[in-house]
């Protein structure tokens, strides 16, 4: 295997609750794969819980796992948002947010207090989460001449792969996925045949 081609995420959408000492924090973990659906969660939940004193979050994007980032959200440094993607990070997650929503309970818990209490809050929304095994996979746009098509849905058949889209009506056209993985082997497959045309389109 060149490189790793599955990742683990959260199914849907879930939450916890961790109490220390009068404070409530309530966490919740989505499922996404851009920053804008993250800011898009953020803030649904600063209007939910308009009176909460913090809002501290942490994500993981991609499946290569390279983008993150964590935000203590006024508590102090490295207390919140590290401890909340420490966790996202010990279950190898990824294309996950947590957010964690403290209400202040008057009580001072301290660094090591506030560490615990963020890493326990994002620990039990984990643990409330379907976690899948996800598999990155390439799209491609093939367009052939009808002289190809036994032979291009026969690689298709053979292959496995998932067929999106399909036009027959003009010039044959459709689009497929196909594991990360195998990428390569397929487009070798494919610009064999005379009269095709494989353009790259996305990855997810």
């Amino acid at each position: 295997m060149l490189f790793e081609d599955t990742y683990f995420t959260i199914q849907e959408p879930s939450e916890g609750l961790f109490k220390d000492k009068a404070s409530k924090f309530y966490s919740f973990a989505f499922p996404v794969t851009t920053e804008e659906e993250i800011k898009n969660h953020l803030s649904q939940l600063r209007k939910q819980h308009h009176s909460a004193n913090h809002h501290c979050y942490a994500f993981r994007l991609g499946a290569d796992k390279l983008a993150s980032r964590s935000n203590d959200d006024g508590e102090p440094s490295n207390t919140a948002g590290k401890p909340i993607l420490g966790q996202i990070q010990s279950k190898d997650l990824t294309n996950i947010l947590i957010v964690v929503v403290r209400y202040f309970g008057g009580t001072l818990l301290g660094v090591s207090g506030l560490i615990n209490a963020y890493r326990q809050a994002a620990a039990e929304v984990i643990s409330n989460s379907v976690i899948i095994e996800k598999t990155v996979k390439d799209v491609y746009e093939l367009k052939f001449d009808y002289l190809q098509m036994n032979d291009v849905m026969r690689i298709i058949k053979d292959e496995n792969l998932t067929i999106h889209s399909q036009d027959f009506e003009l010039s044959p056209a459709l689009t497929f996925s196909v594991r990360k993985n195998s990428s390569g082997k397929i487009y070798e497959l494919l610009k064999l045949l005379n009269g095709t045309q494989l353009t790259y389109l996305k990855t997810f």
